[in-house]
């Protein structure tokens, strides 16, 4: 079930329909807004776009006091003046509904997220801080005293332990009696912001009158729109503060005020963890971050969690096992005897069991050879993501990324395109800009492979080092050249970089395990019936004889390359997903019919290949039909250039693989 998140006027006519009342979960990225959202919910949930953006936002209720109320987690933001579509989104739900909000916040990194908590206190809502993360803020000697904090904000603060529900009652309790407002922080901004502020706040009414006056000076549009105020008093607001020249500074200003504010709240009521502790993370943070270190320790974590865990072990052990074991010994013959006897009308067979069959093709991709490699590597992502490693990547990146036209920020969907490019695109909305966007999305459906295809290559070019290497070496180079180019003509914003880096941290096993589990749900029940509707197209194609006349047409394609006719099935395999065109590779590598130097081309251009079903129709919904038509086009073009240009360079050097 998917429905909107709608704005209060969308819903003023169907009262009946909806809960009572409103508790919107508000917070940073990496809180545990997500686990505090379950833990309030269950497993009770809806997931949907907020109207008129691809921002998803999650919905449940929980029962309080005898009411059902609805819980609204919205999505991450560090302030209400917004720089992502996501921040952009939060605010307009803040903005737009009524209700009370949860403030969730790492208890270790308070002094940073405490200004976004006096600006949810100037909007004069009731609010709620939920210190969660308690038990490493302990860990790592971070005091708070709570009652301090709250007496200090005129709020009610609760210590959490969201992952094991410590504090999810008194949460409870609180909620189910929603607080006050509470009272106008005192935030103290340079003068000409203040008498600015004083002639916006005569023509704004109500105790979030200071609110609305800082945001319609800021020129925010909601602000207009929630709160209008004539535009002689904006025009004499604006004169006061020096005019529009005067607002680039602003933002820098308002931010200022807002941390001062939050170090004098703060004074005896947070301490940190001691010398040691920042030292030990200061230490750290250097390593990671200094590009003499970090790209040493980038080629560790690509060695040790891409090659030897999901290549060698996934892509390697699991699918040896799976394969040759369960589904050569067990699963085949097994579905062979049954519709043996079930099915006596061999064309009918053939659906089922046999070369292409549903079962036998189909059901042994998905599962012996695409699924482990796809698992191992979400393992391995979400230890890198629970570790908080990935923003440190994005941080030390964000140079290289300018030149290609992203900020560090798109290391995030880029390294997660080597799991899944279909959700590594929908995972592009953290970037800032459409040029961003167009640019990331390109780059994942050009040269990132997915899990699959990477286990599936390194299976295939494990006897062939030097081809391996050059494999690398060539989607690298295409990768860099891609976006340099892109970046150079493509119109539009420059990219920009802000991103807030949340603490090491040793991963979790059961954060790990339950975001594993979460994306190999999602990952299996698309892929799933994509192979199956591929074996019934191809069954189709081959009871028709439809099948061998487009096989005919793409074998002159694939000996253009220097391929054997046989690689031609495994590229149409490719039209439907560039994964199951490589294990299509896979099955010809095994009975020896190509060589190195064809293994080399061949892995090349199915890399390069069109973008699988699923991420296409993901392109289609992100950046709409032309780009999406535009971009395969050019892929395809690509890839088949490239193969040429590679197999003929082979061909003239005399290079053997």
């Amino acid at each position: 079930m998917t429905t909107a998140l709608q704005p209060r006027p969308e819903e003023a006519g169907s009262s009946q329909a909806q809960p009572a009342r409103r508790i919107f979960l508000v917070g940073n990225p990496n809180v545990g807004k997500s686990v505090l959202f379950n833990a309030l919910t269950g497993s009770y949930a809806v997931v949907s776009n907020y109207p008129g953006t691809t921002v998803e936002v999650s919905r449940g209720h929980v029962e309080l006091g005898g009411e059902r109320c609805e819980v609204v987690d919205t999505p991450g933001m560090y302030s209400l003046r917004p720089i992502t579509d996501e921040e952009r989104v939060a605010r307009d739900i803040l903005l737009r509904s009524d209700g009370c909000m949860v403030h969730v916040v790492d208890a270790k990194n308070l002094p940073r997220m405490l200004p976004l908590t006096l600006e949810l206190c100037m909007m004069g809502r009731p609010l709620v801080v939920a210190l969660n993360l308690m038990d490493e803020a302990r860990a790592a000697g971070v005091h708070v005293d709570v009652h301090a904090l709250s007496a200090a904000l005129g709020v009610p603060v609760i210590e959490m332990v969201a992952t094991r529900g410590e504090g999810l009652g008194a949460l409870k309790e609180i909620l189910a009696s929603p607080p006050p407002p509470p009272p106008v922080p005192e935030v103290r901004f340079p003068r000409a912001i203040e008498a600015a502020l004083a002639e916006l706040r005569a023509r704004v009414p109500g105790c979030a009158g200071r609110f609305w006056a800082l945001h319609h000076l800021e020129g925010d549009p909601a602000a207009q729109e929630a709160c209008p105020v004539p535009d002689d008093a904006l025009a004499a607001a604006m004169a006061i503060i020096g005019g529009p020249a005067r607002l680039r500074a602003l933002p820098a200003d308002v931010a200022q005020a807002f941390h001062e504010a939050s170090k004098a709240i703060l004074k005896g009521v947070y301490t940190d963890g001691g010398r040691w502790a920042s030292t030990l993370q200061r230490r750290l943070d250097q390593l990671l971050l200094n590009p003499w270190t970090g790209f040493p320790i980038l080629g560790l974590v690509i060695y040790v969690g891409l090659y030897q865990f999901v290549g060698v072990f996934g892509g390697g052990t699991v699918v040896n096992f799976l394969e040759n074991v369960v589904f050569g010994q067990w699963v085949n013959p097994f579905f062979e005897r049954v519709f043996a006897v079930i099915v006596p009308w061999d064309w009918l067979r053939t659906l089922f069991v046999g070369e292409y069959g549903m079962f036998t093709l189909g059901l042994r991709y998905a599962t012996a050879i695409i699924f482990p490699v796809v698992g191992t590597f979400f393992v391995a992502f979400s230890v890198l993501e629970d570790t908080g490693y990935l923003p440190r990547l994005a941080m030390m990146l964000d140079r290289l990324f300018k030149g290609i036209g992203l900020n560090g920020r798109a290391v995030i969907p880029l390294v997660l395109g080597f799991g899944c490019d279909t959700m590594a695109t929908m995972v592009t909305r953290i970037l800032e800009t459409k040029r961003e966007r167009v640019i990331a999305t390109f780059l994942l459906a050009l040269s990132i492979p997915c899990a699959a295809q990477i286990g599936v290559i390194l299976g295939l070019l494990s006897g062939h080092p030097a081809a391996l290497l050059l494999w690398g070496a060539i989607m690298l180079s295409i990768f860099v050249a891609a976006g340099t180019l892109m970046a150079r003509f493509l119109p539009g914003e420059r990219p920009t970089f802000f991103m807030e880096l949340p603490p090491l941290r040793l991963p979790s096993i059961k954060n790990v395990w339950s975001k594993t589990v979460s994306r190999m749900g999602w990952y299996f029940l698309e892929v799933f019936p994509l192979f199956i509707l591929a074996s019934v197209l191809i069954w189709i194609g081959q009871v028709t004889g439809l099948f061998t006349k487009i096989v005919a047409v793409v074998v002159p394609m694939v000996k253009f390359l220097g391929l054997p006719a046989q690689a031609a099935v495994a590229f149409l395999f490719g039209f439907f997903r560039r994964d199951y065109g490589a294990a299509g590779l896979y099955d010809l590598q095994r009975t020896g019919v190509m060589t190195g130097n064809q293994l080399l081309v061949a892995t090349v251009v199915l890399t390069l290949f069109l973008p699988c079903i699923a991420q296409f129709l993901i392109m289609r919904k992100e950046r709409g039909w032309g780009v999406t038509l535009a971009m395969s086009g050019v892929i395809l073009g690509t890839a088949f250039a490239i193969g040429w240009l590679l197999n003929t360079a082979l061909v003239l050097t005399g290079v053997t693989l």
